[in-house]
């Protein structure tokens, strides 16, 4: 039996508004509302609304057989119940069919599992609090943000609870391997990965309204023959990508709704299932154990990091942001918090790319700047004035021994008000059981006393009574 693992990824961040260097230490809010609005309201009517629409006709009409995932972000999540109340609406009704799986994300779409742990567990132990709240779901499954993954991650993220992860089906990785079968991880074997196959994402993803493409038109019968002519033991094929894919990346009017929805009636046809990523793991076992020694992820051809970490520029400001981490963490200004969360969405830093070949075009297709260093100049001035603010707070002064001294006895001390919090409630359970038993003792009748004389008297008679 073969299956298809669909996954689709929501997210848009909080975009950040022209900020002059004057501004700093004089404007504190940084994103630009009206644009915003105006791209997650278009997509929601161009993508995101059509797309879930399509996607429950799609599980009713094949009476329950299609299934998916969905990973979206806090970010994301934000906006659309401001702009497009009516999306989150779907996403319940998606919910409830019971066909479709969320699948945690990290809150800010932002790039905490290379640079900070601490803050990496919180914001997807957020994110997944933010599903549960929303739709009533407990993600069992990790999608890092664009599918970054290591072999130093997979021990954190099987002790956080999940049995799965997606990730990238590279190839330099793979090497001569196919990304159509579950594998372990080699420094944590509990742990399974789902790999994106990469040729079948990108045919959807990227090719298929290319009139170049020597494939073009891509018909669903098509596609599903793909999927079907790929060895028999290969059994699950995941498919990654952006729900805007649908309605945004693909227009409408390419036919990508209805490429979409027929897909389900072919693969029927065929003997090819769909699965939930929690299905796949739970039903195959793992062929072998995989050793990723360097992060890897969906981003360009590279398959790597460098989307991110390509320049100096790049790695100048993400250093700067997360010398802030500690500190912010130990604020309680929600705003400060708040703007720590935006301002780690990956999308900042991918506008600074300097990539000159393929690459380039995607990055600057996406960005809001005419060009990288006009990124890296708006967001270091921004990244300035929310420095000054973590700096009100905890003074750079403080070096980071003092502060590692400040944290260990905050903590000690934490450590030891929650000893005596458990001590007084361990206390007031044993004075309420005692006064419970005093109480009791009291509110009994007093029995009469029989004295040794009496007992002895009894005794003559009942051998009296028995002669």
């Amino acid at each position: 039996m073969k299956a298809i693992c669909f996954n689709f990824a929501i997210h848009q961040p909080f975009r950040l508004k022209r900020y002059r260097f004057f501004d700093i230490g004089n404007d504190h809010y940084y994103y630009d509302d009206f644009l915003n609005d105006d791209i997650v309201t278009r997509l929601a009517e161009q993508s995101y609304i059509p797309a879930a629409q399509t996607l429950l006709r799609m599980i009713e009409q094949s009476g329950g057989a299609f299934r998916c995932s969905i990973s979206i972000t806090g970010a994301a999540l934000e906006q659309l119940e401001q702009y497009v109340p009516e999306f989150i609406d779907l996403l319940r009704k998606l919910a409830d069919t019971g066909k479709v799986e969320f699948v945690a994300e990290t809150y800010a779409h932002s790039l905490a599992s290379l640079f900070d742990p601490v803050e990496f567990e919180e914001q997807v132990k957020v994110n997944c609090e933010r599903l549960h709240s929303l739709f009533g779901v407990k993600p069992k499954i990790l999608r890092n943000t664009e599918l970054i993954y290591s072999d130093e991650l997979a021990p954190q993220i099987l002790s956080m609870g999940f049995k799965g992860c997606i990730t990238e089906g590279a190839k330099h990785i793979l090497g001569w391997k196919s990304p159509n079968y579950v594998y372990s991880a080699a420094s944590a074997p509990k742990l399974k990965l789902l790999l994106k196959n990469s040729k079948l994402t990108d045919d959807i993803a990227f090719r298929f309204s290319d009139t170049s493409w020597d494939a073009y038109p891509l018909t669903a019968d098509k596609y599903i023959d793909w999927i079907a002519s790929t060895p028999a033991e290969e059994q699950i094929i995941n498919l990654c990508m952006n729900l805007e894919t649908f309605g945004g990346m693909q227009p409408a009017s390419s036919g990508i709704f209805q490429f979409l929805e027929a897909l389900p009636r072919f693969a029927a046809e065929r003997g090819i299932e769909f699965w939930t990523p929690s299905e796949a793991v739970s039903k195959l076992k793992p062929v072998d154990e995989l050793a990723i020694v360097h992060p890897i992820s969906a981003a360009d051809e590279a398959r790597d990091t460098s989307a991110w970490l390509g320049n100096q520029l790049q790695r100048e400001a993400l250093h700067k942001l997360y010398e802030a981490g500690e500190r912010v963490r130990l604020s309680e200004d929600r705003r400060l918090k708040q703007d720590w969360w935006y301002l780690q969405a990956s999308d900042h830093f991918y506008y600074m790319s300097t990539k000159h070949f393929a690459d380039g075009a995607v990055h600057s297709h996406f960005s809001p700047y005419e060009t990288p260093f006009q990124a890296f100049t708006n967001y270091m001035n921004v990244l300035a004035d929310f420095l000054v603010r973590v700096d009100e707070q905890f003074p750079l002064s403080v070096d980071n021994e003092e502060l590692n001294a400040l944290l260990k006895t905050i903590r000690n001390q934490e450590r030891e008000i929650e000893a005596l919090t458990r001590e007084k409630e361990s206390m007031c359970k044993n004075l309420e059981q005692y006064n419970i038993e005093h109480k009791t003792r009291e509110a009994e009748p007093a029995k009469p006393a029989k004295t040794a004389k009496a007992k002895t008297a009894a005794k003559p008679r009942a051998k009296k009574v028995d002669k």
